[in-house]
């Protein structure tokens, strides 16, 4: 843990989750009336995204807890609901879009509880299967040694039929999952990369061979699981090295308890490039091949990402032949050229998840 310090906001300082996690953590608190202070503060420093990671803010989730996945019109979505419960990461990424993202970047969990409970409710209400993750703005677990979130939102969605939550992380702070009654409503995700991209581009994360063991055991404990392939970086041999991750992850995992693997190359905002070249000096990931895309992004050449996904695809079906495969934000010609089928014929990309869900989460449709 990189945290020294917590600010809280005034008006929650006295909400019970504020006082738990303040116990919890035992640093240096100091009450704020406005963030403003904490923003420029953050913003004098050399490298405001490590300043941005030292200290937690507590605060309230001002405009609400579940939102759209903020897919483009351009590129298949797969209609995923982020469930907004904190901002940015401890972990430290050179790919990491949040470094661009948040102005400033800030270490933020939201203790509103109650309200997270309301907006919960009246999703299952709804009389329609919901895919719903908290991975979009940090990572799932990172919580997990200050907070009772996993386990509120674990024991939440277990008691009901129609949404199933997908906690995605880097980490493995899995040890309080196991005596959780989940009802397989639980997916738990891990990204995956090759060790190369892993040691030379990630920081303060678990290795690649810890990920699997803890997906190993989540699932002896009956967790479905997810893996994310993304994003996947181009490099001299990177074939070779992401076969033998997928090779990997198959010796370890049950393909009948997976409910999905995505796929993903990195692709990013220009203004995230002088950001990984100020921070990551040595990371030559953003001197790749690259094109413009229609989201304005910077995307790997279009053949070049065919011809990686159409590999990733061939081995993970010779693996599982059945496993659902997607691509995250790609259009209809890498899908068609790289897995010979495009979503829209398919009745769309969400209702596909839908059916996995359903599937191996035992998901009433």
């Amino acid at each position: 843990m990189i945290i020294k310090k917590i600010f809280i906001d005034a008006n929650v300082a006295s909400h019970p989750e504020t006082e738990r996690i303040s116990r919890q953590l035992d640093l240096p608190v100091e009450q704020v009336d406005d963030p403003v202070s904490i923003y420029q503060w953050i913003n004098s420093a050399d490298d405001p995204v490590s300043r941005g990671k030292q200290v937690l803010y507590l605060t309230r989730n001002k405009g609400g807890f579940l939102k759209s996945c903020p897919g483009t019109r351009e590129y298949t979505c797969c209609d995923y609901q982020i469930l907004h419960i904190a901002s940015f990461c401890t972990m430290d990424c050179a790919y990491c879009i949040l470094q661009s993202y948040f102005h400033p970047p800030l270490l933020q969990f939201f203790v509103n509880r109650e309200e997270l409970d309301t907006e919960l409710s009246g999703l299952f209400e709804k009389k329609e299967i919901s895919r719903v993750g908290t991975g979009e703005y940090t990572d799932s677990l990172i919580w997990e040694r200050w907070t009772d979130l996993t386990d509120y939102l674990v024991t939440r969605f277990a008691l009901q039929d129609k949404a199933v939550l997908e906690l995605k992380t880097k980490t493995v702070n899995i040890e309080r999952l196991k005596a959780l009654n989940h009802r397989r409503k639980t997916i738990l995700a891990w990204s995956l990369n090759t060790p190369v991209v892993m040691q030379s581009e990630e920081r303060r994360t678990a290795s690649l061979d810890a990920r699997l063991t803890a997906a190993a055991r989540c699932q002896k404990w009956g967790y479905p699981l997810a893996f994310h392939f993304d994003p996947m970086i181009i490099y001299n041999g990177c074939e070779t090295d992401y076969r033998r991750v997928v090779n990997q992850l198959f010796q370890r995992i049950s393909a009948e308890n997976i409910v999905w693997i995505s796929l993903g190359t990195f692709r990013f905002m220009p203004a995230l490039k002088p950001v990984i070249a100020q921070r990551f000096p040595d990371s030559k990931i953003a001197y790749g091949e690259f094109v413009t895309g229609l989201d304005n992004k910077m995307r790997y050449f279009k053949p070049l990402r065919i011809a990686l996904y159409r590999q990733m695809v061939g081995w993970i079906r010779d693996a599982a032949p059945d496993v659902t495969i997607y691509f995250c934000m790609e259009d209809n010609e890498v899908w068609e050229k790289s897995i010979g089928w495009v979503p829209v014929r398919q009745g769309g990309l969400g209702r596909l998840l839908d059916k996995s869900a359903i599937k191996i989460c035992d998901l009433i449709p």
